[in-house]
């Protein structure tokens, strides 16, 4: 039997095929360039993005383009975007130049007028912006930062600040990171024995929580301060209902 090229199915297969191998190349290129968050792009960064979509739309819509020419666009357009953030680490006047600046847009608790309309937001967008941030009194807010990314950065005034322990002169204790010990029923050895413990331990402060197998164990950490929290397996218990 011969193999119709110009069949349907040689159609889809050659369309999967353009899907998968752009795909690969767009994450093993991401990955190169590392992360970012999408709300944190710089303005060329943002570029990028948009002329990738572009090119990988048209890739997929047309299949008269030249597959291979459309991935070595790809690559260029990546290599571009390395080439872009390495001289932007390098020089910070660069930089500055292909970068939207820092704008205060609250200053001593007044709005300043000038910046707003530079940069185009209304009253009402800053108010947004601030009640995001659980602030609804302009009272409250000593300077106000619109960053380079468009998110709103607010410094409280003194008097509406929250109350932490260093303001109170407390000692405090150290708080780090806690250390999964089981997840899913499954011991994690290596875990314990950075911690300087076995699971002859581990089974002891288990019992406490009238449990005797780890099978039983949904997530199981311990904390700086020494207290281990355990959640259950529970696959019968019923779900808490959505509160719409």
């Amino acid at each position: 039997m011969v193999f119709d090229w110009n069949s349907p199915l040689a159609f889809y297969a050659s369309l999967t095929l353009r899907i998968v191998s752009i795909m690969m190349l767009l994450l093993v290129l991401t990955l190169l360039t590392g992360r970012r968050k999408i709300g944190e792009l710089p303005v060329f960064d943002f570029l990028v993005v948009i002329t990738l979509g572009s090119v990988v739309g048209s890739d997929i819509a047309d299949f008269k383009l030249p597959h291979f020419d459309v991935l070595y666009a790809i690559t260029v357009i990546i290599l571009l975007q390395t080439a872009y953030s390495y001289f932007v680490l390098k020089s910070r006047k660069f930089g500055n130049a292909v970068n939207f600046d820092p704008v205060v847009v609250i200053e001593n608790g007044q709005l300043v007028k000038k910046n707003l309309a530079y940069l185009k937001y209304t009253v009402d967008n800053i108010l947004m912006m601030l009640r995001e941030k659980d602030i609804f009194d302009l009272n409250e807010v000593e300077f106000a930062v619109i960053e380079s990314s468009g998110k709103l950065s607010v410094l409280k005034k003194s008097q509406h600040q929250a109350l932490t322990p260093s303001t109170m002169h407390m000692a405090t204790g150290y708080k780090g990171l806690p250390t999964p010990l089981i997840v899913e029923g499954k011991i994690y050895d290596q875990s314990l024995q950075r911690l300087n413990l076995d699971r002859s331990w581990l089974m002891a402060e288990l019992q406490n929580y009238q449990v005797t197998s780890a099978d039983e164990v949904f997530y199981a950490a311990l904390n700086t301060d020494g207290t281990l929290y355990v959640s259950k397996d529970v696959p019968d218990h019923p779900a808490t209902p959505m509160l719409h």
